[in-house]
């Protein structure tokens, strides 16, 4: 490995990946942030499921749904939390494969968010967000080469 402006260059692969002063990869809090987050909204969107299923008064009355109605809607989101779940825990082993299943897991589930919107808005748009920021951490940093791992 060879090192110069802030550059570190794989002498077997010939790849090129930023690094920090300390040395680590640029973008391994970025990984490490989007796995949090996805499990994160995997546990949001678990307990929404239930509460869901529930029928509980927890959520805004009387609204219309895309198709369904509010019960088949727990489901839904409770099955795509177990999906971010799974996710999550796969992102832990830093492989491409599950980058890109975390991606469009994550792609899914920001689309189901705003289907599901008119449940609780402020929840699902935080859901949502956060789902963007999986992604952009993934898209942006997931790939990068990391010294670290073995």
């Amino acid at each position: 490995m060879s090192m110069s402006l802030g550059y570190e260059t794989d002498a077997k692969t010939g790849e090129r990946a930023s690094i920090s002063s300390a040395g680590q990869a640029v973008g391994a809090g970025w990984r490490l942030f989007a796995a949090l987050m996805l499990g994160c909204a995997a546990a949001l969107n678990i307990i929404d499921g239930i509460v869901a299923l529930s029928k509980s008064s927890f959520f805004v009355g009387d609204a219309e749904y895309v198709f369904s109605d509010l019960r088949t809607w727990g489901w839904i989101v409770l099955a795509f939390g177990i999906v971010q779940a799974f996710a999550a825990l796969a992102l832990v082993n830093r492989n491409q494969p599950a980058r890109w299943f975390a991606i469009a897991v994550a792609a899914v589930n920001a689309v189901v968010q705003l289907t599901w919107i008119q449940a609780y808005p402020l929840w699902s748009l935080t859901v949502f967000a956060l789902d963007i920021l999986v992604i952009y951490g993934l898209a942006v940093y997931g790939g990068r080469h990391d010294p670290d791992r073995v």
